[in-house]
């Protein structure tokens, strides 16, 4: 029932027309990568064979849809009530691939009124998730492998489903952590869930007579040696009501203390006061975790918080100052990622919310579905917008890779077509531009699909994990080209025909095309 109305009307009209039982073919692909880049993450694919595994008519819904369709024979209804994904065959890409335009990324074969009645949730499972999972990749690449990233956007997410896809999804786009409850809770343990304390925390707090401790749990013992080493460095001026807090946190988790500094003022106060804490809790045998920067200019901050910090590691002797975390969150997007890393700063972790979830730079990935092939004849879609000219007929897709092991280019060839060998030269083709050729003598094939899922036994090969997705997007990224992946200016990555596939398909384009008349 998560589908289009249009989708019944055609499915109606299928029958009706005895079509309905015609063998399909349906690819799902998008044209254009995200973001101004050039890659783009397959992801969904888990929540896709979910789908197809429960996919059926309950009677409350065949009443609903009677409501729609007040006209419509019973017999269609008793169709619908029948209906399973048992006819169906599907192939995808492997979730958490690097994927191109024009390639298919999941092929739906199987009767016409079912293919189609997939459409629409097959395109919501895919577009958001592989939108999401993008864009996490392309922080990960801003941000460098060195530095945890944690996803924070619950609160502006698109409503709770696009919340939880969110936190999922970026755990696969190379994200370590999420501060998303409902996530780890449900996915288990393949999700982190990570956070400290927010601004009100500390508010809350007036002074330190405020602090309260249950009784044997040390944290009076804690609160007596930051006052100690308060007025060992002459730091009586910093702010009482942010130390109470302080202190309060590290009494309540001393072994995962991360303190929010910049309430108040961030180095004269809020530094100060954490590192009382963190003083006091290594004298206590414990290990604070760090702090975390919210406002301000993040790159200066995090740069004299160092320096504090390797101050103070000398002058106490505390190697545990070294190891202290400085995270940033803040609004930040991918710009601000690739402007911090031309400047000097040291941050260790980024706590990444709004722009992330959101998709900032854009909201849409724009996956489309579109019919192939009927009764094993190719179906070509014309338009005078060369983009959005169909490749028919179904395909089998290959990735060709070079001597440096990286890949050159994405290969479609006609379903019957002998594949590329290694070793062998093979033209390869611009789908629609005559001149634009070259030949590849690939080091390496990689087919790119496999079947997934088969009506009659289900889910091909296991369900994605989430782990194993993450490692894939990370290999992939890991051995493309740097000029495909760079933030300004990518190089556009090939994705060619065949040569007997371009053929086959521009003379199809002129045989379906109507010749125009002019007097």
């Amino acid at each position: 029932m998560l589908t289009d109305m249009y989708q019944l009307t055609m499915c109606y009209a299928y029958w009706k027309a005895d079509r309905h039982n015609l063998n399909s073919n349906f690819e799902l692909f998008f044209r254009k990568p995200p973001f101004g880049g050039e890659i783009t993450v397959m992801a969904g694919l888990d929540q896709v064979l979910s789908f197809l595994h429960n996919f059926n008519f309950t009677p409350s819904d065949i009443t609903y849809i009677k409501k729609l369709l007040p006209s419509a024979s019973p017999s269609f209804f008793t169709y619908l009530s029948s209906l399973d994904c048992s006819s169906v065959t599907v192939s995808s890409i492997p979730q958490g691939s690097l994927v191109f335009p024009r390639i298919p990324l999941i092929t739906i074969s199987g009767p016409l009124g079912i293919c189609q009645l997939l459409e629409t949730t097959l395109l919501t499972l895919i577009n958001y998730p592989s939108l999401v999972t993008t864009n996490a990749a392309r922080f990960r690449i801003a941000a460098g492998d060195d530095k945890v990233l944690l996803e924070f956007g619950l609160r502006r997410a698109q409503g709770p489903d696009g919340g939880f896809s969110a936190s999922k999804y970026c755990i696969i786009g190379g994200f370590d952590g999420t501060s998303n409850v409902i996530a780890g809770k449900l996915l288990g343990e393949d999700v982190k869930v990570k956070g400290t304390h927010a601004h009100a925390f500390v508010q809350s707090f007036k002074g330190l007579e405020e602090v309260v401790f249950e009784e044997g749990t040390g944290g009076e013992k804690i609160k007596k040696s930051t006052l100690k080493y308060r007025r060992e460095l002459h730091w009586e001026d910093t702010h009482e009501g942010e130390l109470a807090a302080f202190i309060s946190y590290a009494d309540a988790f001393p072994s995962q203390f991360l303190a929010l500094i910049d309430t108040y003022d961030t180095l004269g106060s809020g530094l100060k006061n954490f590192i009382l804490v963190a003083l006091a809790l290594d004298d206590a045998g414990f290990k604070p975790a760090g702090i975390r920067l919210d406002s301000g200019d993040l790159a200066y901050f995090s740069s004299e918080v160092r320096k504090a910090f390797t101050k103070l590691s000398n002058q106490f002797d505390r190697d545990f100052f070294h190891k202290l975390m400085i995270v940033a969150s803040n609004d930040i997007n991918e710009n601000v990622l690739q402007e911090l890393k031309k400047q000097e700063h040291a941050i260790t972790a980024f706590g990444i919310g709004t722009n992330l979830v959101t998709c900032q730079k854009q909201p849409a990935l724009g996956c489309v579905y579109k019919l192939v092939e009927i009764e094993d004849q190719p179906k070509i879609k014309i338009s005078q917008d060369i983009a959005k000219v169909l490749i028919p007929g179904r395909k089998h897709s290959y990735r060709l890779f070079g001597g440096d092991s990286s890949p050159i280019l994405d290969l479609l060839i006609r379903e019957n077509e002998p594949p590329p060998k290694v070793g062998e030269r093979f033209l390869c083709r611009h789908p629609f531009e005559e001149q634009k050729r070259v030949f590849v003598t690939p080091s390496r094939v990689e087919k790119l699909s496999s079947l997934v899922w088969d009506g009659k036994n289900g889910v091909v090969g296991g369900m994605p994990t989430i782990s194993a997705s993450k490692e894939r997007v990370k290999s992939q990224i890991k051995i493309m080209r740097g000029d495909h992946l760079r933030y300004h200016n990518p190089t556009p990555y090939k994705v060619s025909v065949s040569d007997a596939l371009f053929k086959f398909l521009h003379q199809l384009w002129l045989d379906s095309a109507p010749v125009l008349e002019l007097s």
